[in-house]
C-alpha cells in the first residue's frame, strides 16, 4: 500500500485536514489512495448525473413526438374515414342517377322503335298503294289508245254513205259526243295521274325523312348505350377489386346471391323483340348486355351487404393491437380502443347465434353471415342483441367496455371463414376504395 501511496503521490500528495477546537487539535490524514477513490467517487456520481438527465430529457421528448405522431396520425385516419363515407355516398347516388337514366333510355328507345314500326308500315302501305295507282294509270292509257283508234275509225266512216239507217250529219254528232267524252276522261285521268304523282313523291319524301330520323335515333341511342356501358364499367371493375382483395371469388358471390334471389320480372329482365324469325339487332344485344351489368351490379351490392366490409366502430379511435402473434401467442382479432360505452355496429347483415358471457372474452356477441363468414364483438360492456336476432349492416349490437380478460376500454374485433381466424383488416382495407 505504500509503495502505491508513493506511485500517486505525484498527482495526489498527502494531505491533512486540521480539525480545531477551543481546547484541541485533531488532523485527518488523507493518503494518496483515499484521495483518488475520493476523486473517482465523486466522478463517478457526477457522470451518472448528467447520463441520468440527458436520458430523462430524451425520453420525454421522445414521448412527446410519439403523442404527437399517433395524434396527427389519428386526424388523418378519421380524415380519411369521412372522405371514403362522402365518396361512397357520391359513387351509390351517382349509380342511381345512371340507373334512372337508363330507364329513361329505355322508355325512349321503346318510344322510338314503336314509331320507326309505323313508319315501316305507312311506307310499305304507300308502295302497294303507289303499284296500284301505277296499274291503274297504265290501263287508263290503254283504254285512251284504244279510244284514239275509235275516234279514227270514226273518221273514216263519216267520209262514207249512209249506214244503219243513220246520215252521215247523224254518224259525225256521235263522232263528236264519243270524243268529247273521252276528252273529258283523259283530263279526268291525267288530273288523277298528277294527283297520284304528287302523293307518291310525297311518300318518297316522307319515307326519306323517316330514314333520316331512324339515323338520328340510331346516332343517339349509340351515345346513350356508351354512356351507360362506361357507367357500367366504372361501377363493377372496383367491387370486383375489393371481394378479389378479400380473397372472395366473384363468381362464386354472384351465384350464391343469385340462388337466393331467383324471382323474375321487373326493369332488369332482358329485352325482347319480334324479329320474324330472324336474329336480335345489335341495339337489342347491348341493352341486354347493359341489364346484365346491372343485374350483376345489383348482386354484388346484395353480397357486400352480407360481407363484412365496413368498420365496427364509427366513432374516433384508435388501433391498439393487430392480428398475429402477440406476447407468444396468436392473436386472433383487430383491436379498436375508444372510450367507454361507445356504440358497437354490426359489419355486415346477419344472424346472431350467440350473445352471452365467453371465456376470456367477457360479454361476446357472435353473428353469422352468408359466404361461412362469422365476426366476434368481444369486450363488451353491453349487448343490445338475442341469439336467433337478424341484424343488417351497421345496426348497433352492443357498447364498447372492458370485461373478460382486457387490460383496458377496448374491442376485441375478430373475423373467421370456415371456422378459421382471418385478418379483419384484409376486408376493411379492400373496401376503402369503393364505400
Amino acid at each position: 500500500m505504500t509503495k502505491i501511496d508513493g506511485i500517486l503521490g505525484r498527482w495526489f500528495p498527502e494531505r491533512r485536514m486540521f480539525l480545531r477546537s477551543d481546547t484541541d487539535t485533531k488532523f485527518i490524514r488523507l493518503a494518496p489512495s483515499t484521495q483518488l477513490l475520493g476523486w473517482v467517487g465523486s466522478t463517478a456520481v457526477f457522470a451518472w448525473a448528467i447520463i441520468a438527465t440527458a436520458v430523462m430529457l430524451m425520453d420525454n421528448i421522445g414521448s412527446g413526438n410519439v403523442r404527437d405522431q399517433v395524434r396527427r396520425e389519428q386526424i388523418s385516419y378519421e380524415t380519411r374515414l369521412n372522405t371514403l363515407s362522402i365518396e361512397r355516398d357520391v359513387r351509390a347516388k351517382e349509380a342511381e342517377m345512371a340507373h334512372q337514366r337508363f330507364s329513361v333510355a329505355l322508355e325512349q328507345i321503346s318510344e322510338m322503335q314503336s314509331a320507326l314500326l309505323a313508319s315501316e308500315d305507312r311506307r310499305a302501305e304507300l308502295e302497294k298503294g303507289i303499284d296500284v295507282i301505277q296499274t291503274t294509270l297504265r290501263h287508263t292509257m290503254s283504254d285512251r289508245d284504244e279510244a284514239r283508234d275509235g275516234m279514227a275509225a270514226l273518221s273514216l266512216q263519216l267520209n262514207g254513205t249512209e249506214e244503219g239507217g243513220k246520215t252521215a250529219a247523224g254518224r259525225v254528232d256521235d263522232a263528236i259526243g264519243t270524243v268529247d267524252f273521252l276528252t273529258a276522261a283523259l283530263q279526268n285521268t291525267a288530273a288523277e295521274r298528277d294527283l297520284i304523282a304528287k302523293g307518291a313523291q310525297d311518300a318518297v319524301d316522307y319515307a326519306s325523312e323517316l330514314e333520316f330520323q331512324a339515323e338520328l335515333v340510331k346516332e343517339r341511342n349509340e351515345r346513350i348505350f356508351t354512356q351507360l356501358e362506361d357507367a357500367m364499367t366504372i361501377s363493377v371493375k372496383p367491387l370486383d377489386k375489393m371481394f378479389n382483395a378479400a380473397g372472395l371469388s366473384s363468381k362464386s358471390l354472384i351465384s350464391q346471391v343469385r340462388a337466393g334471389y331467383s324471382g323474375q320480372g321487373g326493369p332488369l329482365t332482358p329485352l325482347s323483340f319480334s324479329t320474324m324469325g330472324q336474329e336480335p339487332d345489335g341495339a337489342t344485344l347491348r341493352a341486354n348486355r347493359i341489364l346484365n351489368d346491372l343485374d350483376r351490379l345489383n348482386l354484388y351490392r346484395i353480397a357486400a351487404q352480407k360481407a363484412p366490409f365496413a368498420l365496427p366502430v364509427k366513432s374516433a379511435f384508435r388501433f391498439t393491437s393487430g392480428f398475429g402473434m402477440r406476447w407468444g401467442r396468436m392473436h386472433k382479432g383487430t383491436d379498436f380502443a375508444a372510450s367507454h360505452g361507445t356504440p358497437i355496429y354490426a359489419t355486415a347483415d346477419g344472424v346472431v347465434y350467440s350473445a352471452g358471457w365467453g371465456q376470456g372474452y367477457g360479454k361476446l356477441v357472435k353473428i353469422q353471415h352468408a359466404f361461412g363468414i362469422e365476426t366476434r364483438y368481444a369486450h363488451l360492456s353491453k349487448m343490445l342483441v338475442k341469439p336467433g336476432q337478424r341484424v343488417s349492416r351497421g345496426q348497433q349490437i352492443g357498447a364498447m367496455g372492458s370485461t373478460g380478460r382486457s387490460t383496458g376500454t377496448h374491442l376485441h374485433y375478430e373475423v373467421r371463414v370456415g371456422g378459421k381466424a382471418v385478418n379483419p383488416m384484409t376486408y376493411i382495407k379492400a373496401a376503402k376504395d369503393v364505400f
